[in-house]
């Protein structure tokens, strides 16, 4: 049996923690481990590394490659990365082609398709759940994994079944429609993870969606070459919806989609004032409230029901309850083109990563770390000038055609078109000061000549 992670999306549910240079995936809540790397182990604790794919495009590779690096190094080489964005069903496709075609999948194995995103426990019931899905899956049938709701919920999908038989699946309700789904017992929420056999997943795909099946008369090179001609369109729709041979696996456990600050808040674990803090936070007379906060201090009296979550650049506020709405907020935000909805001021590169410190009209000051063994682009910048100091560790710096070392508290100066690079050849980070300046100093201003890794 398989096992195919979707890390590709660019949800922003959970803004300002959550961008969409930084999705909802890669973050952690209170620990350590990222809701990707969660996953991961989940999975690993009954697979072996060799079953896993996991499943991203371009923009993301290098942050799902240093967070499943951290879990298993080779996990690094079960990366696959789509040609471009497109919905579930493609990337799902494109994943069974490539575990035809290089992993040694026959038609009658059958894999695991999970979200990268999702809170569940306790896992050992998910794993048994899993093995069960598999029986099912090999009486020709697909299978969804349906969660026993305890609440009314609006923003979940729901199934309606009959023992293991799927018989409506059901788009997300409202609040009277929640209720009387909870009270009937018939009805289960969508987790959103599923159990295909190969061979069944072929036959069905080619009959329900032939622009995606007729894909699979190709090799997975050329598949790739015609990505862009599957529609953009999710497995549910593709597949699961239409009149297929699909069966339900039924979990009693706990579980969320972590799609709102109000299920961030009933995952985790709450004080003797039934507070959720992360962060530097001091709450004086404060009952229900989820906080969360960054580098600076926060501190609150006399709040009730209220989440406030904050980040070096933004602070949202708002009653528990109405964390859905948060999406209007980001809607708004990228009518007005805010930067604050794409990226954090730390922003992440397969080198390291950069936090800007300060901004103003010709000029910006960052904060730039560079990982052991690693470089930046031979590149080169039309409108602005570069002042590079050594905070930490050693720079090895490329300027025109000299190349120098640097060490702590030494600089550098690079003037507009000059051709540079900056290298990290020591064993520790590399920390520097940068001060770019000029007419103008936009992310975008950067013509790369050679890149180790594939920007050029």
């Amino acid at each position: 049996m398989k096992i195919v992670i979707l890390a590709g999306g660019s949800g922003t549910r959970l803004w300002p923690v959550s961008r969409q240079a930084f999705p909802k995936q890669f973050l952690h809540f209170g620990d350590h481990l990222s809701l990707l790397q969660k996953t991961i182990k989940r999975f690993l604790s009954a697979f072996d590394v060799s079953d896993f794919l996991i499943l991203t495009n371009q923009e993301y590779y290098h942050l799902v490659k240093s967070q499943v690096s951290e879990i298993d190094p080779k996990l690094v080489g079960a990366i696959l990365v789509e040609p471009e964005r497109k919905n579930t069903a493609p990337a799902i496709a494109l994943a069974v082609k490539y575990m035809q075609e290089f992993m040694g999948v026959e038609e009658d194995e059958s894999f695991v398709v999970s979200a990268s995103d999702h809170l569940l426990s306790p896992e050992a019931t998910f794993l048994e759940g899993v093995k069960r899905a598999e029986k099912i899956s090999k009486e020709k049938k697909h299978v969804v994994f349906g969660i026993r709701p305890h609440k009314p919920e609006t923003g979940y999908g729901y199934i309606k079944a009959k023992g293991e038989k799927v018989e409506q699946f059901v788009e997300k309700p409202d609040l009277a429609t929640a209720q009387k789904y909870l009270l009937s017992g018939e009805y289960l929420w969508n987790s959103g993870i599923f159990v295909f056999q190969v061979q069944t997943f072929l036959k069905e795909i080619k009959k329900h969606c032939s622009q995606i099946g007729e894909m699979f008369s190709l090799s997975f090179k050329e598949m790739v070459s015609h990505f862009s001609e599957m529609p953009d369109i999710s497995i549910d729709y593709a597949l699961l919806e239409k009149p297929t041979p699909t069966g339900v696996v039924a979990l009693d456990i706990t579980w969320s989609d972590v799609g709102s600050w109000d299920s961030v808040y009933e995952m985790l674990g709450k004080d003797e004032d039934q507070n959720v803090k992360i962060g530097n936070v001091h709450a004086v007379d404060t009952k229900n409230c989820l906080i969360v906060g960054g580098k600076r201090l926060i501190s609150t009296i006399g709040l009730e029901d209220i989440f406030v979550i904050e980040t070096e650049d933004a602070l949202c506020i708002g009653k528990k309850g109405d964390s859905q709405r948060v999406k209007s907020i980001v809607e708004q935000l990228k009518k007005q083109k805010s930067k604050e909805v794409l990226h954090h001021v730390t922003s992440h590169r397969p080198w390291g990563s950069f936090t800007v410190l300060e901004e103003g009209e010709r000029y910006k000051i960052k904060r730039i770390i560079v990982e052991p063994m690693q470089r930046l682009s031979l590149q080169m910048h039309y409108h602005r000038s570069e002042h590079w100091v050594v905070i930490k560790g050693t720079a090895k710096v490329t300027t025109g055609e000299t190349e120098s070392l640097l060490h702590e508290n030494e600089s550098v100066y690079i003037s507009k078109s000059t051709m540079h690079r900056l290298e990290n050849p020591g064993k520790v980070p590399l920390e520097i000061i940068e001060v770019q300046v000029g007419e103008y100093v936009g992310e975008d201003d950067i013509v790369r000549v050679e890149d180790v890794y594939g920007r050029v």
